[in-house]
């Protein structure tokens, strides 16, 4: 059994942009949730920063993270995210996961 394909994305807004990549990060939730092969899209808050978001994503495999970085969506949002945000993604894979 699979264990998906896990993404942590760590964004820290550009000043003054932290309202519009909640925005952004909002938008693209909803329509990542919808696709086939999507586990999992969470927006998480940064506690001691109020300009750094978490993204919690989570895939079937290797094939729904490839169609998810095919979709409108993720496009739109690889075109703004430059501007509004600092970005740190890192693709994980499973080693002791229930």
């Amino acid at each position: 059994m699979s264990t998906g394909v896990k993404i942590v994305g760590i964004l820290t807004a550009r000043p003054g942009k932290a309202a519009e990549l909640r925005r952004l990060l909002s938008a693209t939730r909803v329509s990542s949730r919808g696709e086939p092969g999507n586990l999992r899209w969470d927006i998480w808050h940064d506690r001691a920063n109020s300009d750094r978001f978490i993204l919690d994503e989570l895939y079937l495999d290797d094939t729904a993270l490839t169609a998810h970085r095919e979709t409108p969506h993720f496009k739109e949002y690889a075109r703004k995210i430059g501007d509004l945000a600092e970005r740190t993604p890192i693709v994980l894979d499973p080693v002791e996961v229930t």
